[in-house]
Order: structure tokens, then sequence, then C-alpha cells
């Protein structure tokens, strides 16, 4: 079963969309609720909102497979990043709004989620793990930009609203400051738009791991909230108009991604000629 599309790119640059899947095997939907079959967190429409990522010449990794299947933002040795929140499971056993995902008695085991580390999460994160790789061996420098949408309020893991941008990079660790400085410039010169940086939401388990900047493997992630693109209440409807007023602001950002990255690029070849 195909778990991830993965499309190379032409740049430094990984696009990675790891919450947009919907796909459910049978044998797992049969033990689900209604409210788990129906997905309300999944990141709907965000591979047709960055459509144009391949244009940029960035490479794209997109899950096929549900995060109510396995969350490939988890940790799946179950360690929390931000100590006193109430996160999701690796395996989630309830909704952002706690419903039960699961039939009374047919939740996942340890060794059913030992499974599906191994069938769903891990081929993703390899892939992940040796493009980057790849990129940085190649370029002297690899950029991750992790991209997920949420909905604008949700009361289990914040209070009030969100920013429409939401950027994270574990608290400064993942991402070199001055990368982050320029895309914090391109959000704040939007009068439309509102952005935090590190604020409410400061990046999962993948910007965490896969983030190293002394190692020139960068890792940015960005909470886009999905009343900026989408209907965020079922059927969760793509709006065409709203997506295309918030698609030039994607565009500028990833474009300043990969424009440092080159920069970043060429400094370390000449670098490696002194």
């Amino acid at each position: 079963m195909e778990t991830f599309r993965f499309q190379p790119g032409e740049t430094p640059v990984l696009l990675s969309i790891p919450h947009v899947g919907t796909m459910i095997p049978p044998d797992i939907a049969a033990t689900m609720t209604p409210e788990g079959l129906a997905q309300p967190d999944v990141d709907r429409h965000l591979d047709r909102l960055y459509h144009f990522a391949p244009a940029l010449g960035i490479g794209f990794l997109t899950a096929l497979c549900s995060r109510y299947v396995v969350d490939l933002n988890r940790d799946p040795d179950g360690v929390v990043p931000q100590p006193g929140q109430d996160p999701t499971e690796i395996c989630p056993l309830t909704t952002f709004d706690r419903a039960s995902i699961y039939r009374p008695g047919l939740e996942p085991d340890r060794a059913e989620i030992e499974r599906r580390v191994g069938a769903y999460w891990r081929p993703y994160h390899e892939q992940m793990r040796s493009e980057l790789r790849a990129l940085r061996d190649r370029y002297g420098v690899a950029i991750l930009f992790d991209a997920h949408s949420v909905r604008s309020a949700v009361p289990r893991f914040f209070d009030g609203t969100l920013p429409d941008f939401n950027l994270g990079t574990g608290n400064g660790s993942s991402a070199a400051q001055p990368l982050v400085v320029r895309l914090m410039n391109v959000l704040s010169a939007s009068e439309r738009y509102s952005a935090a940086l590190n604020g409410r939401l400061r990046g999962g388990f993948i910007i965490r791991s896969y983030g190293q900047p002394e190692e020139n493997i960068h890792a940015i992630q960005l909470e886009l909230t999905q009343s900026t693109y989408m209907d965020e209440d079922s059927p969760y409807h793509f709006r065409p108009a709203l997506a295309a007023e918030v698609k030039p602001s994607l565009e500028r950002l990833l474009s300043v991604v990969v424009e440092w990255a080159w920069q970043k690029a060429s400094g370390q070849r000449r670098a490696a000629f002194l």
C-alpha cells in the first residue's frame, strides 16, 4: 500500500505535509466511530494550496494515510515536546474536541500501535531523513518546511483564536535565526494576515527531530489557520476565493526560503575552496 507521495525538487528545500492524508485502511475503519471516520482534524486541501511549490524547485513529501491511523508528527516513544499540554497520541484515541475515535474495546493496543508505526510512520520518516541528508550532502544545506493547518479555535490546545500564520522553530532550536527573521519580515509586511513566531504553536516532533542548524539542516513549521482558505466546519469545503488571497503570502514565504537556501549553499561552496 502506498503511504506517501514524494517528488524530488531542484533546490535545497523540502516541503512536508504530514497531516493532509485521509486514507484509512478498511480493517482500521471498521473499529472507528462515526466521529473518527469523519476525520475533523485532517489538514485538508493543503496539497492543493501548495501546488505552486514544484514550480519553485521545491521537493515535496505528502502523507496519504490519515493522522488517525498514525500521527507522523508525534514521537513514537510518547515524549511530549511541551509538557502541560493535552496532546493527542501517536495513534489518537480522541479528536481535538475529545470525541472518541474508536468504538469501545476496539482501541489499538501496543502491538497494533507498533504495527502502524512500522507500516505507516517509519516509511515517511525514512524518506524524509534520507532526502534531507541527500540535500545537505549535495548543496551543503537543507531546509525542511513542514506545512500544517489548524482550526482557528481549538480550546483543547490553546485559548482564544490563533493568528493566521503560526511559525514554529521549537523556540529557536530548529532553524537559523537569520532565516527566521526574513520569514517573519515577510509575514509582518502583510496588512491582511496576522502572524506569530513560537507562540501557542511552536513546532512538533518533526521539526524538533530534523532541525539541526549546527549540521546545516534547518526545519520550520507553519500552522496556517484553516479559515484563511477553507470552511472550518463539515463538510470542510475548499474556498478558492479565500485560497487565492492567501497563496501570494505562501509563495513569498517559500520563495524567501529558497533564496536563503541558495545563498547558504553558495557560501558553503565558497568556504570549501578557501
